[in-house]
């Protein structure tokens, strides 16, 4: 086993199980954030409880709370924050109870983070999960009125208007239609839309197409496309083996892999604190940053040392 590599920034509790990059917490996350020392995490990526209209057994506040309740959370997140860092948050939509209406919950919690908490907003990204349930059934397969819902929010936030990122760490295969642009040259042309083309606009010295804002697997579209339902993978196989709950709403593998390529280096510290089955923690570990997950739910912590076969 390697030499550890850890964070070693939180210093109030034990942690629950180590890494050679990393530690996991089960604990409430706010007292374990507030013990992190300011300015000392470059990136925490998380997907908290969703608002839904319905409860889910792992827990989640009402949409009228749902401000209230994670501006605490935030504001310790922008206090932890490197001033190159960044926060990504993963976030659903949700429809208003009894209404085939949309609610704008998601909406109010990123002017609050923006205003109050005066996080930047970097970019909107957008995840496609083909594998998600056409729900609420009663507007969407019963009364067929609504389409279904596929898509979720991922908001880069950043503490300062320039946050290290480099989008040449997330550069995908060339399609076959840019490889003959490329080889047939590039004429210098002003689109429709006023954009100017020059000769100069040389993608091949990129070694590959800069990825959209809508997250997909690296396959042949334009996607950010993750489906989060695998049946086979090695968490889930173990998880099945040990009579042990599997949990309900897990990160694909390639949604934090994306942004830790993106806005990390080697060795950088990302933070997960609300972690579930500790899919950012994973991949931190194989890419060689260290991190820290925080989960106050043992029995999904139990679990997810399955990911790093302990």
């Amino acid at each position: 086993m390697e030499a550890p590599c850890r964070p070693e920034l939180v210093t109030n509790k034990k942690p629950f199980y180590l890494t050679v990059y990393g530690e996991a917490y089960l604990a409430d996350s706010l007292e374990i954030l507030k013990s992190i020392p300011s300015h000392s995490v470059n990136l925490v990526l998380t997907s908290p409880p969703y608002a839904l209209h319905f409860q889910k057994e792992y827990g989640n506040a009402t949409k009228e709370d749902y401000v209230d309740w994670i501006l605490p959370f935030a504001s310790e997140i922008y206090r932890v924050l490197t001033d190159d860092g960044s926060f990504v948050l993963n976030i659903a939509g949700s429809y208003n109870k009894g209404t085939p209406t949309r609610s704008i919950y998601h909406y109010k919690l990123m002017v609050e983070l923006v205003e109050t908490v005066h996080f930047y907003l970097a970019q909107e990204c957008f995840w496609y999960n083909p594998a998600k349930m056409p729900m609420p059934a009663e507007w969407v397969t019963v009364r067929r009125i609504r389409i279904k819902d596929s898509v979720e929010y991922v908001w880069w936030f950043s503490k300062t208007p320039w946050p290290k990122a480099n989008n040449m760490n997330v550069l995908r295969p060339y399609s076959k239609d840019m490889i003959r642009l490329n080889q047939r040259g590039v004429r210098a042309t002003k689109r429709p839309s006023g954009h100017k083309i020059n000769s100069s606009f040389d993608k091949v010295k990129a070694g590959g197409s800069i990825p959209p804002n809508v997250i997909d697997d690296g396959t042949p579209t334009d996607f950010l496309k993750f489906g989060n339902n695998s049946a086979n993978d090695n968490y889930t196989k173990k998880c099945k083996e040990a009579g042990i709950k599997i949990h309900p709403a897990r990160f694909p593998v390639a949604l934090p892999e994306f942004f830790i390529k993106l806005l990390t280096d080697t060795n950088d510290i990302v933070l997960d604190p609300f972690a579930g089955s500790n899919t950012t923690g994973m991949v931190s570990e194989y890419l060689q940053r260290k991190w820290i997950a925080i989960e106050q739910v043992e029995e999904y912590l139990v679990s997810s040392q399955f990911r790093f076969d302990l």
